[in-house]
């Protein structure tokens, strides 16, 4: 038996192991790329921090500001709601209270600017809050320390929506077409009478 012959059933093994290195390593660098998600951050507090209150009904009542990355290939446009699922008591909430609704925003936007009313990206859409405005509302909880969720949605088309807009009619719109979503939610609670 020639030598090479010998050698055939050694190297199927380590055709095997090479190949399923190859795959190995292929399916790591798949997942690195599935791992950059959509992620939403604020210069103005962190995750489950306090809001300053400039950004309440105890101050200046701005928007605070917002940027977000890893908005996911094939996105059209983005959805940013902020509520209090608090309201009114946090020890027995009753409604979930809408501070702003926001859709159509451009995929290649980066965030929102500090008190940023008008001066929103072209084609953004503003929906109605609770208080029946289409603006931002800030904190103003009524008793105890309330959360607020700065949601954001990435979809793979705009919103075609009757006026007016509200969070219900934006997130029936949506259905289905949610690509990737992040949070930020930060407190509040109302400064004690001095």
């Amino acid at each position: 038996m020639p030598a090479s012959a010998r050698l055939e059933p050694l190297r199927r093994p380590a055709r095997a192991a090479l190949l399923s290195m190859i795959f190995m390593m292929s399916l790591a660098a798949a997942s690195k790329e599935a791992t950059v998600t959509l992620r939403i951050t604020s210069t103005a507090f962190a995750d489950g921090a306090e809001i300053p209150a400039k950004y309440t009904c105890e101050g200046s009542d701005l928007s605070p500001p917002l940027a977000w990355s890893g908005v996911p290939a094939g996105t059209k446009s983005l959805v940013l709601i902020v509520d209090d699922p608090d309201a009114p008591d946090p020890k027995a909430p009753r409604i979930t209270w809408v501070h702003w609704v926001l859709y159509n925003l451009p995929p290649g936007s980066t965030g929102l600017a500090e008190a940023v009313g008008a001066a929103l990206p072209p084609g953004t859409q503003v929906g109605f809050n609770d208080w029946k405005r289409a603006d931002f509302g800030g904190p103003c909880p009524p008793i105890g320390r309330h959360r607020y969720f700065h949601k954001l949605y990435a979809l793979d088309a705009e919103l075609n929506l009757d006026k007016p807009v509200t969070k219900s009619a934006v997130e029936a719109a949506m259905r289905g077409h949610v690509l990737a979503e992040a949070q930020i939610i930060g407190t509040y609670q109302k400064q004690k009478a001095k």
